[in-house]
């Protein structure tokens, strides 16, 4: 019979004097140091990690593969001013902002050139229709491509459509830091709030659980929260997430119901604050190395933002965690756009070298790209992809609308390619 202890050396040599005088016929194993009796278990532990790792690895690569093959993208239809041959109208007509409306079937789109442009996704892809086939690029101007337009008195940096309006209200900010709502049925402003101190307004949003209440973002480093029932737009809440009063670059509540509204600072963190109590953020996501352009809710937890840092992140908000970071799209000084389709899981956004990015949000790597124009001698395109938006409607078929800093409106249709088998 062997035994097997652990103790000191000295100890070992009385136990052996001892075992040996009182049991003769019983024989006790002299273990050296570099025995352990679970050695070969740990081995094989170990053993059995590096197989479920390979084969993880393994399944993640499939999975990626499928992701970049499991979508066909095409141009459907580009949308540019009759003036295009002239430079400088082109740089004024900078488009900032695109929003699709609750039903999904109007557009509108501002920017530098202080027009509230509205469309019906009817006008934009006229071969839905028809018989025309849909890989066919068709070509239109922005005066006979809209509906009608809206002058604004300052270059627009942002948009929303109010919940349950029907379609019927839009409220924008701009240059100025004033907020507006406009009535686009009469086509006429009937809401003006000016609190931020003439400092730009780069985001506007509204609560989903109640309408009426709105929240804008600004470079005075405030994110304040307003009544639109009142006239004077009566301020609810104002918090300054950033000690320094960073800029405000982007608001968002959660459009899934929740009480959380998202705010992305220049001081590159994400704050999320509950609106029924904004005294402190219930989150801090702290990840991107420069200003936070944008942040999305993909669900009620996980949010995508945007920075300047030349990535897009997706978050856990429960526990304040990246989940995900994706690179490839070039961004180091504009806002280039974000905008996720929840029901296909696909991130898209602009890009400083003028190309469209589509991700996967199970991959880090783009899973599409469209370069805009042609590159220059230099390498720089004429321009970038200043905005982008999806149609939040279907599951295999999607449609992506993107805005250049030349004014050229793009329209995209993707459909998921049948699987074999």
């Amino acid at each position: 019979m062997e035994l097997a202890f652990y103790c000191s050396k000295s100890q070992r040599q009385n136990l052996q004097i001892y075992i040996s005088t009182r049991y003769p016929e019983w024989k006790m194993k002299n273990f050296s140091s570099k025995y352990h009796p679970y050695s070969h278990h740990h081995t094989q532990e170990s053993q059995n990690q590096d197989t479920r790792k390979q084969k993880e690895t393994a399944i993640e690569e499939e999975e990626e593969e499928r992701a970049r093959c499991e979508w066909d993208f095409s141009l459907s239809t580009i949308v540019s001013s009759s003036n295009d041959n002239n430079s400088t109208a082109s740089i004024s007509d900078a488009l900032g902002v695109i929003e699709f409306d609750e039903t999904n079937s109007i557009i509108a789109t501002g920017g530098i050139a202080r027009k509230i442009r509205i469309y019906s996704l009817e006008s934009l892809l006229p071969h839905e229709s028809t018989s025309q086939d849909v890989h066919d690029t068709i070509f239109l101007d922005h005066a006979r491509a809209r509906d009608y337009y809206i002058c604004t008195p300052a270059k627009l940096s942002s948009f929303r459509w109010k919940p349950r309006s029907d379609g019927r209200v839009l409220g924008s900010g701009d240059y100025d830091g004033v907020v507006m709502e406009y009535n686009l049925e009469r086509r006429i402003p009937i809401f003006e709030r000016d609190e931020h101190g003439g400092r730009r307004v780069w985001s506007v949003d509204y609560s989903h659980c109640d309408p009426t209440m709105g929240a804008s973002g600004s470079d005075d480093g405030t994110m304040q929260m307003w009544d639109t029932r009142s006239e004077s737009g009566e301020c609810v809440a104002t918090v300054q997430p950033s000690v320094r009063r960073s800029a405000v670059c982007c608001v968002e509540f959660n459009p899934f119901g929740g009480p959380i509204v998202a705010i992305g600072c220049a001081d590159s963190k994400v704050y999320g604050y509950d609106h029924r109590m904004m005294a402190d953020p219930v989150f801090v996501l702290d990840g991107h190395r420069k200003t936070v352009t944008y942040i999305k809710f993909l669900d009620n937890a996980t949010l995508v933002s945007a920075s300047i840092d030349g990535c897009l992140k997706l978050w856990n908000s429960d526990n304040s965690n990246v989940i995900r970071t994706y690179h490839g799209h070039v961004n180091n000084r504009n806002f280039v756009g974000l905008s996720v389709w929840r029901n296909g899981g696909l991130l898209g956004c602009g890009s400083e070298n003028n190309k469209v990015f589509v991700y996967d949000k199970r991959w880090s790597e783009p899973v599409w790209v469209h370069e805009s124009s042609p590159m220059g001698k230099d390498g720089c395109g004429s321009g970038f992809v200043s905005s982008v938006c999806w149609r939040q409607v279907g599951e295999d078929q999607c449609t992506l609308v993107t805005g250049g800093s030349d004014g050229v409106l793009q329209v995209f249709r993707g459909k998921r390619k049948t699987r074999a088998g």
